[in-house]
This record gives C-alpha cells, structure tokens and sequence, in this order.
C-alpha cells in the first residue's frame, strides 16, 4: 500500500496529539519521513518524539501544504485561515473545527453512519461536533429501522472539550475547594470543580448555545433529515474525560426497549452496557481511551407513546475528535487514491 505524505495542524494540542496516537494505533500509512507537525509560531521549535523518530514543530504557513496528501486539522482558529490555502496545493482537508460543518458544499461525516458523503467532498471534509458523533452513532440505526420524530438531548460535557487549559482549571479547583479556599475562574465562567454550568459556547438569539444549535444543525446534515425536530441542553461537568448524554425519542414506528437494544448491539461502533440489576451502564471513566460509543438505561418512555429513552457515553477526544478523523482518512485512502 501506498505511504501518504501527511500533516497535522495543531500538532501540540490535545486532539493533535491524540491524532498522532490514532494514526499509530490504527497503522495509517503515512510516510514518516514527510510527515509534517504544525501549529501556531509560539509553538514552533517545540520537540515531539513520534513513533522512533523526532520531529521538530513548524510554524502553519501556506507553503507547508506543499506536496502534503492530507492534511488533520486539529481544531481552533488555523482551519480558516489555512484550510484552503492546503487545498490549493493539492491537499485534502480533514477539519475538525466548525469553519466548514454547515456549508453545503462540505460533507460532514462520521464513517459508520454516511460513509458516501465522503466521496464528494470538494478538497475539505469536516469531522462532526463531538456530542453530535456520539449521539448520532446511537440515533442512526433507530432512524433507519423505524424512524424519529423527536430528539430531546441534555449532556454532560467534560472540562478536557475545552483543552487543556480547562484540564488544569479543574484540577487546581478541586485543590482550592478542599483547602477551603477562594476560587477565581480563568477558562469557564463559574466555578467548576464540585459543580455544573449550563453554557457551552455563546448564547444565540433564540436562547439556545451554539454548542445546543451545533447539535441542532449537524444532527440534521449526517442523517439527511432536514426537519427533524431536536431540542439540546449542553452543560459543561467537573469530569476530566468523556462526555456524557440523556436522549429522549419519539420515534415514528413503535420499537420496544428490547428491540432497540438488539439494533444497538449489532451497530458498528456501539456497545451496549445494559444490566440494571447488575449496576451495568455507562460511565465516563470506562469509556476514557476508548474508541467505542457506549449506550445503557435503554427504557420505553412511560410519558408518551412511542417514545424511549437511553444513555450515552464517549470519549470526546477519541471518537467525537481523533479517531472519527483518522477513520474518515481510512475511508479516503482505503482503494489508494483521494476520491
């Protein structure tokens, strides 16, 4: 098989280095001589030691794309400003910001769902929110076997979505607040260790976050179901790792809790951890370095007919960042070619 030269965007952050751990973890074939690990000019120079090798950090510039077959864009503000400019040079972009997710000209994919998206990509691809992924991948196999009427999510986003910053703020918060001392937030508005904040991203005028619409708009595009209605609370935990999900649905045809669990489990990427009597569902401790969406209290909703509830678990820097990118790289390249 054919080594394809490669580049990382924002290499030092912690979806780039998760992507370098996928790409190694699943044996992408790359060519480690031309392999590229960019970010932003404070941190060029920065050393990363890289299956055997060592690789020195490079300021984004656009000539950096030159002679690149695919270019990971990590997240933040470099995919607007270079993401064309590496399609210009022959590129293929994998973006996991949200510059490109609602154009209608970029598709918006996650490989078990709507893997032909993928081919008519026009040089940029986008990766999907990571709340959007995980419930997505848990929707879709109930939408295709008896339809949805309504999706009603409230998550529970842990503080690493945020970056590494946030990592850290949580920690020394926690430290405070044992030693009873004062807390002075830097990355969330509020205080987060011992406590929730429901905000995530900026308020929009219909009251909603943009995190809630993100969930909204991109839910929508991945099934090609243009009026589903979906209604989202996002809210930001004092969890290092994973985020968590309670989906309510009405779906068109009636499905019984057992038959919904039977679709789960056969659904490529879904495990279903489901025993209540056993205290068997998921948590975001199990699900941490996991590439696996985890799905558990899967009930008929006893409020309305034709309705079910469940819970959902991912790693937000695997499935819902790195891994859903280096899969939709997978499908690009699988057949030795760009398209």
């Amino acid at each position: 098989m054919r080594k394809y030269d490669l580049a990382v965007v924002g290499a030092t952050g912690a979806v780039g280095q998760e992507l370098l751990q996928v790409l190694a973890e699943r044996g992408f074939p790359y060519d480690p001589e031309s392999l590229k690990l960019l970010a932003s000019e404070r941190s060029a120079g920065k050393k990363i030691n890289y299956q055997g090798r060592e690789y020195t950090v490079e300021a984004t510039v656009p000539d950096s794309f030159t002679g690149v077959d695919i270019v990971l864009f990590a997240g933040g503000a470099a995919s607007k400003l270079f993401a064309r400019e590496a399609v210009a040079r022959g590129a293929v972009v994998i973006d996991n910001s949200s510059t490109f997710r609602y154009d209608d000209n970029v598709p918006l994919v996650v490989p078990e769902i709507n893997p032909k998206d993928a081919a008519w990509h026009q040089g940029i691809i986008a990766n999907p929110n990571c709340s959007t992924i995980q419930m997505v991948m848990a929707l879709k196999p109930i939408y295709d076997a008896v339809g949805l009427k309504r999706v009603v999510v409230s998550t529970y986003q842990a503080v690493s979505g945020a970056g590494v910053e946030a990592i850290e703020e949580l920690r020394r918060q926690s430290a405070l607040v044992s030693q009873g001392r004062e807390i002075q937030p830097k990355v969330f508005p509020h205080q987060i260790a011992f406590n929730l904040i429901p905000q995530i991203d900026v308020f929009l005028e219909n009251g909603y976050t943009k995190e809630e619409m993100k969930m909204v708009w991109e839910t929508r595009k991945i099934l090609g179901a243009p009026e589903l209605a979906i209604c989202a609370t996002a809210v930001r935990a004092p969890v290092y790792r994973s985020h968590s999900e309670s989906v309510n649905i009405e779906t068109i045809k009636p499905l019984s809790a057992k038959e919904a669990k039977e679709l789960l489990a056969a659904a490529p990427g879904v495990e279903v951890l489901d025993d209540p009597e056993q205290k068997l569902y998921p948590m975001p401790y199990q699900a941490s370095h996991s590439d696996s969406v985890y799905v558990g209290r899967i009930r008929e909703d006893i409020s309305c007919q034709n309705g079910l509830a469940f819970w959902v678990v991912s790693d937000q820097l695997r499935k819902g960042a790195a891994t859903n990118a280096v899969q939709i790289a997978e499908l690009l390249y699988k057949e030795g070619g760009k398209s």
